[in-house]
């Protein structure tokens, strides 16, 4: 007898509307309660200020831990859906600089997560690492961009850019990195532009 054919298996469901609210807004009010207090957030405090219950709460996020990685990876990932709309939307040497500022504001809002990113399992590296490869995929996609534009000269590496952007990491413990951090963000693009004599000879 010839094999029945098994149904298809249904498709995931999507999250329901009113779940996929309460998860972002549960990250938003993590994101400023662990900016607050740090390792010494309370999820209770979390959850009364969502306006959910702690059930909700631990449905979506079984662990403090897997609450902490989902507020920086949500981060990440606006971070690197921003480059796809600026790239929509603004011409390529803009969408880069606007992206670059972008990445220092998220430098700035990780430098003060650090210290509840630090109680997790592996550390605050291993969250860092474990995302790096999405910033650097948006990063190197706008750069590249710029350079098929000829904004900027056709043999700027993006690798180049990408670690002197994020040299600024290290230097958040610096009064006043963040305005130099911009700065530097106008003197890497300026350094790698496509200038009007070279252009001449393309």
């Amino acid at each position: 007898m010839p094999k029945k054919k098994l149904p298809p298996a249904p498709a995931a469901r999507k999250p329901r509307a009113d779940a996929q609210r309460n998860r972002e807004r549960i990250l938003e009010v993590a994101k400023q309660v662990f900016t607050r207090d740090g390792a010494a957030a309370s999820l209770d405090d979390i959850a009364r200020q969502a306006r959910i219950g702690p059930g909700t709460l631990y449905r979506h996020f079984p662990t403090r831990d897997a609450l902490i990685e989902a507020v920086y990876r949500s981060e990440v990932e606006k971070l690197a859906a921003a480059q796809q709309r600026f790239a929509a939307t603004m011409p390529p040497l803009e969408a880069l600089r606007a992206w670059m500022l972008l990445f220092i504001d998220h430098v700035a809002s990780k430098a003060l997560i650090i210290p509840a990113m630090d109680t997790v399992a592996g550390g605050s590296m291993r969250l860092i690492e474990g995302s790096r490869s999405l910033i650097h995929t948006a990063f190197v996609a706008s750069v590249q961009r710029a350079i098929a534009s000829g904004d900027l000269r056709s043999d700027a590496d993006p690798n180049d850019l990408a670690r002197a952007l994020i040299g600024v990491f290290h230097t958040t413990a610096i009064p006043g990195w963040e305005p130099s951090a911009r700065r530097l963000v106008d003197i890497l693009i300026a350094g790698s532009r496509l200038t009007p004599k070279l252009r001449s000879r393309v």
